[in-house]
């Protein structure tokens, strides 16, 4: 058979096939992208990685003050998914220490699972590492280095990262007439008899009971003070 005559009937076919993946292209161009639901579980949503110089840079000054003796090693960026107030899926970002990220993995992973609801989960460094701030807020942080009160020398649990707030708003720090955040004061009193308080944590809610699983102590089990927000190791 000519060249040509052959060239001639492959030519058609060439056509076909180019335009069939040009539609097929299109197709895939315009499908919608994957949501936070869909891509749950998957290590963009739930992960632990090194902190990222971005976020080193957004922390100096603020999380990270001058008399900082933390190391950079020594804490996680974690990324978590979670149900906000609002009942959708939102991304969250924590920084914490490398000690208890998987714990805080894990933990964040299972409150997914059964749509526990964290209003919102930021770090705190978007709140100029400001406690009462994020805490009015309602943001759930770790990390934010400080000594201890008194102290030169003695780290806080949340300075080393080893410690967690979760939805601080409703759950403050209580002691005597003081209140943390004080606009959570109407969540304060009487707790154990109350049903009307939101993302109460108590002994038989779920975030204290895998905590506790965990290993983490409740600051809503101290003696001379109670706060409700806190865990830690």
């Amino acid at each position: 058979m000519p060249k040509a005559k052959i060239l001639s009937n492959i030519l058609p076919l060439g056509k076909a096939w180019l335009g069939l993946f040009f539609l097929l292209s299109l197709f895939a161009f315009c499908l919608p992208a994957p949501s936070l639901r869909e891509r749950a579980g998957g290590e963009a949503a739930f992960s632990s990685s090194n902190i990222p110089d971005s976020i080193w840079l957004l922390m100096q000054g603020k999380s990270v003050p001058k008399t900082c003796t933390v190391s950079r090693n020594e804490l996680r960026y974690l990324k978590v998914l979670h149900y906000g107030k609002d009942g959708k899926v939102h991304q969250g970002e924590l920084i914490c220490n490398k000690a208890i990220a998987q714990d805080l993995l894990e933990i964040f992973r299972e409150l997914y699972k059964a749509k526990y609801k964290i209003e919102r989960i930021s770090l705190i460094d978007n709140y100029g590492a400001d406690d009462t701030r994020s805490m009015e807020a309602n943001n759930t942080s770790c990390f934010n280095f400080r000594f201890m009160t008194g102290s030169t020398t003695r780290i806080s649990k949340h300075g080393m990262g080893l410690a967690i707030d979760i939805n601080p708003l409703y759950n403050p720090y209580v002691k005597g007439n003081k209140i943390d955040p004080p606009s959570g004061a109407r969540y304060a009193k009487n707790r154990d008899k109350r049903k009307d308080i939101p993302m109460k944590i108590d002994r038989n809610d779920l975030c204290y009971k895998l905590f506790i699983k965990h290993g983490f102590k409740w600051g809503g089990a101290w003696k001379s003070s109670k706060d409700y927000q806190h865990f830690e190791k």
